[in-house]
């Protein structure tokens, strides 16, 4: 009876083992190969640790697999974007078209309010009225209603009062000096990108850019108001 019971055990073995050999040789892998023989696709090579290049001498390098960053959308971005629309006017949105800048750097709402006030007022030498009015009551009139500063009447007497700058060192409130019928005789207030609010001769109260050829030929320079 244990002889036969032995016997019976090793052909039990010996089935096993003929089994097992029929199935790697079925799916063509040596037990653990997948961990390290790399698979082939057009020169590339895919591997645990990364990919492998094949390079021009016929070696290859490898460049090490890094998983793509995921985007999360969110509706804080939506959010933030509606509140600033909503706080902006449309006197910004207006003046930003004008000035061709971003809607949200127009800041100074009374600087473009008081612009706006007087958009179209007729030119008239000596004028410091809605009826009419001259270049330098127009920024006299602007700098002490937004700025709080007050200057002389006339273009020549703004120019010795303030402190002169070059065209690249403007900022918003500063003057602009023109020589249109010799000397200082034209000025104007600056607003941002090139462009500056003046009464003009032939369109009265408007926005030009000092870039205008008319303009650039005849700039003289930059005023800044200095007050204590």
């Amino acid at each position: 009876m244990n002889k036969l019971k032995t016997f019976g055990i090793l052909i039990l073995l010996a089935v096993t083992v003929q089994v097992s050999t029929a199935q790697t040789s079925v799916n063509g892998i040596a037990p653990g190969a997948y961990k390290t023989t790399p698979n082939f696709i057009n020169d590339i090579s895919f591997t645990p640790n990364g990919i492998l290049l094949s390079t021009e001498s016929g070696g290859s390098k490898s460049v090490k697999a890094i998983p793509a960053p995921v985007v999360v959308k969110t509706n804080k971005i939506k959010e933030a974007t509606k509140s600033i629309i909503e706080t902006l006017s449309g006197l910004q949105y207006k003046y930003a078209m004008m000035l061709n800048v971003e809607v949200e750097s127009l800041k100074n709402l009374s600087l473009f309010s008081f612009i706006d006030d007087w958009f179209g007022t007729r030119y008239r030498m000596g004028g410091t009225t809605k009826n009419g009015i001259d270049c330098s009551a127009l920024t006299s009139t602007l700098l002490l209603a937004v700025y709080g500063f007050v200057v002389p009447r006339t273009a020549r007497q703004q120019y010795k009062v303030t402190a002169h700058i070059k065209k690249d060192e403007l900022k918003e409130g500063d003057l602009v000096f023109f020589n249109t019928h010799g000397g200082v005789s034209h000025v104007g207030l600056y607003l941002d990108n090139d462009y500056f609010v003046h009464a003009s001769a032939s369109q009265g109260v408007t926005i030009s850019s000092l870039d205008d050829s008319y303009y650039a030929k005849r700039f003289i320079c930059g005023g800044r108001v200095e007050q204590d």
